[in-house]
């Protein structure tokens, strides 16, 4: 049944196939119609997914030849590999929280004005391991870890989204689709930042290309142009025998060229998969809306907002990681961990909040939000790593700004409080629903009076 549960919540394309499933059999429609639905869906977020995974691919021959090229040691934020070790040591735990969660999460939007639904499986997946791992340093365990823990990990899944989305609907025009990345801080902080700094009427897709310069406008093309750069750099900086290795022995020119292409053809394969996906889903959610979380809002990954600033994309992930890498030279200078840059997390954290911050404030902002953001993403692992330190997550730790945020706010009030200090965090994030559902009660009863 363990095993059921983790396969399940692991297979984000299946649990985003029985959403539109079950919505599209809530609006009673058609056998057709529902099969259609859900199988598009299933496949556009399938080739969403392999789109990812090209560019993950093509990053991760990058990652050693750039810690190669500029001589770097130290942790690299790694969401996979902290799963593996929260998995042996506590990994029943880690299921059951990961489940309830997604229960606490549909009836905190069922009774509540935060109407998200998470719809990102592997995301869930990494914040059940991360709040079962600190919790457990924290003396909690058995029914008592598995209760405080999906009730805190289903909060997280409305909160994240909720915090994002009033900069979400600036880039989409609706409130149809929301943020499910957790990211929740470096996009609202990024994007707020972008506000006051930038100028949201300069945008980075209205840059001007002189004509003969006209093919920079084509954004798949600059996205390639911008790769190849990048990649011819790191991989002629480094280890002639590492890169020599990794292209089993081709060229190395000839080998970064195809890699950094390879890069943008998965890029481009994301943008079709999100374009086939949300063109079912959004109808489907309908049903969940109508019959089940009345105004529900589907939380998605982080490539959905891609389409919206292709141009905002390569800038984001530019921006944030000269800010990485920065901080990352500033860290030997501090009593903090070394965390090196990890280009996988930089470029899909930097890229949506590329995007976001470009919709507040410009070029100006995309770029200053970018910075900031590759600051967050190495500074606040560095300060959550000594509280994984005790389950031996001391070569790796959590690569996003949310896992950081929950990770040290839950070990910072265990190691002050102890237990009273999660439960005060348990009690503050009940009144909050509770309230919200008070106001939603309240408002339905004046809206039928009326």
């Amino acid at each position: 049944m363990m095993n059921f549960i983790y396969s399940f919540f692991n297979q984000p394309a299946i649990i985003i196939g029985l959403i539109a499933l079950i919505g599209l059999i809530a609006q009673k429609s058609s056998f057709s119609k529902t099969l259609v639905g859900t199988l598009k869906t299933v496949i556009g977020f399938l080739i969403m997914s392999l789109g990812g995974g090209i560019i993950s691919d093509s990053l991760s021959t990058l990652a050693p030849a750039f810690e190669s090229a500029f001589h770097v040691q130290g942790v690299i934020p790694n969401n996979e590999a902290v799963i593996g070790v929260a998995q042996n040591m506590l990994g029943t735990e880690m299921t059951l929280v990961m489940g309830l969660g997604f229960v606490f999460n549909i009836l905190i939007a069922r009774f509540t004005k935060y109407k998200y639904i998470f719809l990102t499986g592997h995301h869930v997946l990494f914040m059940a391991a991360l709040i079962t791992a600190v919790l457990s340093t924290a003396q909690f365990e058995g029914i008592e870890l598995i209760l405080i823990g999906s009730f805190i990990l289903g909060s997280t899944m409305v909160l994240s989204p909720a915090i994002v989305q009033p900069f979400y609907r600036d880039v989409t025009g609706a409130d149809s689709v929301a943020m499910g990345h957790y990211n929740a801080v470096s996009y609202s902080i990024t994007s707020f930042i972008a506000k006051l700094v930038g100028d949201k009427e300069n945008s980075t897709e209205d840059v001007k290309v002189p004509d003969n310069l006209s093919f920079f406008r084509d954004s798949t093309i600059t996205t390639g142009l911008v790769m190849v750069l990048i990649y011819l750099i790191v991989f002629i900086a480094a280890d002639a025998s590492l890169v020599s290795e990794m292209s089993n022995g081709d060229n190395i020119i000839m080998f970064a060229i195809v890699q950094a292409l390879t890069f943008t053809a998965g890029f481009v394969i994301v943008l079709q998969g999100v374009r086939m996906m949300l063109a079912e889903i959004i109808p489907a959610f309908q049903g969940i809306s109508e019959k089940i979380v009345p105004d529900a809002i589907p939380a998605l990954d982080v490539p959905v907002i891609f389409p919206y600033g292709q141009n905002a994309v390569i800038i984001g992930f530019l921006a944030t990681l000269v800010g990485s890498f920065i901080t990352f030279l500033v860290l030997p200078f501090t009593d903090l961990p070394l965390i090196i840059p990890g280009l996988i997390p930089i470029f899909f954290v930097g890229a949506g909040a590329g995007v976001l911050n470009n919709a507040q404030g410009g070029l100006r902002g995309t770029i200053i939000g970018g910075f900031i953001n590759g600051i967050s993403l190495i500074l606040l692992p560095a300060l959550m790593l000594p509280l994984l330190g005790d389950l031996g997550f001391t070569n790796t730790t959590f690569g996003d700004t949310d896992f950081a945020t929950v990770g040290i706010i839950i070990g910072q009030l265990a190691k002050l409080v102890g237990k009273n200090g999660i439960y005060s965090l348990v009690f503050i994030l009940l009144i909050i629903f509770m309230f919200s559902a008070f106001r939603s009660l309240t408002s339905k009863r004046g809206g039928q009076n009326g």
